[in-house]
C-alpha cells in the first residue's frame, strides 16, 4: 500500500502560508517567501531524500494553482523535474480546468476520503501532501495520513494560515528521525501513531 506523507514548511507558531496571493489574508501578509534566507545546500538535499526518488503529490485546488505557476517553468533541478513528473492528485470542483499534469481530479468532501483510499490502495509510490492545509484534517479524521515531515523555521509570523484547522482531530506521532541544520532549521518525520485518546 502506498503511503500518504504531510509535509510542511512551517514556522515556529505554526503558520505554513508562503505568499500574499494564496487567497487568505491576501492584503494582509507581509512575509513572502519568509524560507528564504533558511535555504542551504543541506537542507534541500535532506528534503529531497525525504520525498524521495519517485513520489506522486495530493493537493488542495489553490495549492496546485500556486505550483502550477510556477514549477512547469523553473529550470530543471532533480526538485523541478520530481515534481513535474509526479502524478497530481488534485481536490476540486473544476477538474476540467486542470492543464499542469499528469494530474487526476478528485472529488471534494467525502468523496475525497474515498478516492485517496481508492488511490492508497493501488500500486504506485508513496503521496505527498504539501500545502492544502484544508485537506490535513480530514486525512488525519480518517486514518489516512501515514506520515509527517515538518521542516521547522526558528521565525514567529504572527499571522497566516496554520497548518492545523480548529476542528483538527486529537491524534498522536511517533519520531522517526530529526536533523538540524546551521540555519537553525530542524526537520522532523513523525510516524501517525493514531487517535488521541483522553486520560
Amino acid at each position: 500500500m502506498r503511503k500518504l506523507k504531510i509535509t510542511e514548511h512551517i514556522s515556529l507558531d505554526g503558520v505554513i502560508q508562503h505568499s500574499a496571493d494564496d487567497g487568505i489574508n491576501e492584503s494582509h501578509f507581509p512575509y513572502s517567501d519568509w524560507t528564504a534566507p533558511y535555504r542551504t545546500p543541506a537542507g534541500r538535499d535532506a528534503v529531497l531524500a525525504a520525498y524521495g526518488e519517485r513520489f506522486d503529490l495530493l493537493l488542495g485546488r489553490r495549492t496546485y494553482d500556486i505550483w502550477s505557476g510556477f514549477w512547469p517553468q523553473a529550470p530543471n533541478s532533480p526538485m523541478a523535474d520530481r515534481l513535474n513528473n509526479a502524478t497530481k492528485y488534485v481536490a476540486t470542483h473544476r477538474p476540467e480546468s486542470l492543464e499542469w499534469g499528469p494530474f487526476e481530479g478528485l472529488g471534494v468532501a467525502l468523496g475525497l476520503v474515498e478516492a485517496v483510499r481508492r488511490i492508497k490502495s493501488q500500486p504506485g509510490p508513496d503521496l505527498i501532501l504539501s500545502g492544502s492545509s484544508t485537506l490535513t484534517s480530514s486525512l488525519l479524521e480518517h486514518g489516512l495520513a501515514d506520515e509527517l515531515l515538518l521542516i521547522v523555521y526558528p521565525i514567529l509570523l504572527g499571522k497566516g494560515k496554520r497548518l492545523f484547522a480548529e476542528r483538527t482531530p486529537g491524534c498522536s506521532f511517533g519520531l522517526v528521525a530529526t536533523q538540524a541544520f546551521s540555519s537553525g532549521v530542524i526537520l522532523s518525520t513523525y510516524q501517525f501513531a493514531g487517535p488521541l485518546t483522553a486520560a
